[in-house]
């Protein structure tokens, strides 16, 4: 069996590198793509393979994006971190779906599933594309400032941090308010052409990256406007994704 794997996350892309070899020994990894562009160039210059598996949410965007550029033939296993909400939209549209960290059972069971479908012929995605798509580029956030409720524009967020299970947004002018969103939930939120999740712990728009240094490792440090608490850095795994969505 011939698979391709869309993950931005490189021990995420190896552990299911891991378990697949062991529950399908012969199988055939074609590739590993961390972005919807190049999942859409590849798709459009390879023939198709027998299995996809997909993150939702990898470097510029939501993989979702990759079925309103593309014709995918192949069967798609998505894998996610959603919340409840995500994960009855798969449900309901009887589309497979592995929840991370990925159980080698559910994984198998997952396996299973796609064999049975095949016969069924292929599942419609257009009604799971269009699940996501209203949720997509929150234009403001509601927040608390001292004894009231105001909106902040999205445009005025600099960056977003999680610290202690927290996730403050740090606006331009240097006021600060906490969210009622993590940042995987933000992932979907944000439009992926202002804002990149540079590590677990932040996720930065555009606007607010003041210079880039190569750090050690193939790591990238980036000064940033207005300061961040800690330095803010981009993993050697997602320094590729990061320099694509600067160049647009």
């Amino acid at each position: 069996m011939k698979i391709l794997l869309i993950e931005d996350e490189l021990p995420a892309a190896r552990q299911l590198t891991k378990l697949l070899t062991a529950q399908l020994p012969g199988c055939t990894i074609l590739e590993t793509l961390d972005s919807v562009t190049g999942a859409v160039r590849w798709l459009r210059s390879f023939p198709a393979p027998d299995l996809v598996f997909m993150d939702i949410q990898i470097a510029d965007g939501l993989s979702l994006d990759i079925f309103r550029q593309v014709d995918v033939a192949a069967p798609v296993i998505f894998t996610t971190a959603f919340d409840q909400y995500a994960v009855q939209a798969f449900k309901v549209n009887a589309i497979d779906y592995l929840l991370k960290p990925i159980d080698p059972e559910d994984l198998q069971k997952a396996l299973d599933r796609v064999q049975e479908r095949r016969l069924a012929g292929p599942v419609d995605m257009q009604a799971l594309v269009n699940h996501f798509q209203p949720a997509r580029y929150k234009d403001r956030f509601l927040v608390k400032s001292g004894q009231h409720m105001v909106f902040i524009a999205t445009a005025d967020i600099a960056f977003f941090r999680s610290s202690d299970g927290l996730t403050m947004a740090h606006l331009f002018s240097g006021k600060k308010y906490f969210v009622d969103h993590t940042l995987d939930e933000l992932d979907t939120l944000l439009d992926p052409r202002q804002y990149f999740r540079v590590s677990r712990a932040v996720t930065l728009r555009i606007d607010a990256i003041q210079k880039i240094h190569p750090h050690l490792n193939g790591r990238l440090k980036l000064d940033t406007e207005p300061d961040a608490p800690e330095a803010v850095y981009v993993s050697r795994d997602r320094a590729p994704a990061f320099k694509n969505w600067l160049g647009g």
